[in-house]
């Protein structure tokens, strides 16, 4: 039997397996902190290859990016052609704002411990170059739920699919491999979505809600979340790769879902976007915004892995 033909360019772990829990940080490069973090990408696969050599069966998986603006600060050369800051959108009714974000690092495994582990030696060697601006601890409810109650991911492309959803291709032989990824943190108002039937918020979703049956086309509110996160160009429906997870603490009563989206053309997720916050046809906005929140959000690029081995000079100083 031949030999299976190689990958042609080393790519992060953007299309890994579900696992049970979740470490994502946002972060902000300080001022001077270039170098070091220049430093410590090569570090990134190895520091995820001791841990998962020590227990193979976590499924350790760490995906770097990084913002637009910090593109420019780190790196020169050729810049990703879609990277660009998040957009902010302003909708009649719902608010999706544009946050901070020079470094994002996506961390998941089957045990917390490892997520915890894979950034503190991470962070320890960035020291004060890199602020945190955001941490959330994402973890596995029941089988695959939201904390709304409802299936997340069901959608989600397999197998070649995922990876032609997720990765950018040839025609673009600069970036090929690399991923355009999207986050944004949602806080759901539970005591209002708990007082809903379970036929309302299904209409909600366009999907029921025990046995996670998505509702024929025909029978879907047109401002239902699945009704308008649908897109479809020429005749086909595009995709992307989501890996949300929910995450809640009992203390700050807060209680949400950590959305990221990978995708080969961000075009793909922003309009997602803008048919949930400004509407489309006749849904003027995802009713599940009325009962979710967003407070954060921001774009980034994760290249291919063998960019992180070996980055591209840093740039030259800027004329003044």
């Amino acid at each position: 039997m031949p030999d299976p033909v190689p990958d042609p360019v080393s790519v992060q772990p953007v299309v890994a397996p579900v696992t049970s829990a979740a470490l994502f940080l946002v972060g902000t490069v300080e001022p001077g902190g270039e170098k070091a973090v220049r430093d410590v990408l090569p570090d990134l696969a190895a520091v995820a290859r001791s841990l998962g050599f020590r227990y193979p069966d976590a499924g350790l998986a760490c995906v770097a990016g990084f913002g637009s603006s910090a593109w420019d600060r780190l790196f020169s050369g050729k810049r990703p052609p879609h990277l660009r800051p998040f957009p902010e959108l302003r909708g009649p009714r719902h608010h999706a704002p544009s946050t901070p974000g020079d470094i994002l690092l996506h961390i998941r495994a089957d045990r917390a411990d490892l997520c915890f582990a894979w950034a503190a030696q991470l962070l320890d060697k960035l020291g004060g170059a890199v602020r945190i601006v955001d941490e959330t601890h994402g973890f596995r409810y029941l089988d695959h739920r939201d904390l709304l109650g409802f299936v997340d991911g069901t959608a989600n492309p397999v197998g070649g699919a995922a990876r032609e959803a997720a990765i950018v291709g040839a025609d673009d032989p600069d970036f090929e491999g690399g991923s355009y990824v999207v986050v944004q943190k949602y806080l759901h108002d539970l005591t209002s979505w708990n007082a809903l039937t379970v036929e309302e918020q299904e209409r909600v979703i366009g999907r029921t809600k025990l046995d996670d049956v998505e509702f024929p086309d025909d029978e879907k509110a047109a401002d239902s979340h699945l009704a308008l996160n649908t897109i479809v160009e020429n005749g086909a429906e595009r995709d992307i790769v989501r890996a949300n997870m929910p995450f809640g603490s009992f203390e700050q009563g807060e209680f949400g879902t950590y959305y990221i989206g990978y995708a080969a053309d961000p075009g793909v997720t922003e309009q997602m976007l803008r048919n949930m916050f400004l509407g489309k046809g006749a849904g003027s906005h995802d009713r599940i915004l009325d009962f979710s929140t967003a407070v954060t959000g921001s774009s980034f690029f994760a290249p291919r892995a063998d960019f992180l081995d070996s980055p591209p000079p840093p740039p030259g100083p800027r004329a003044g």
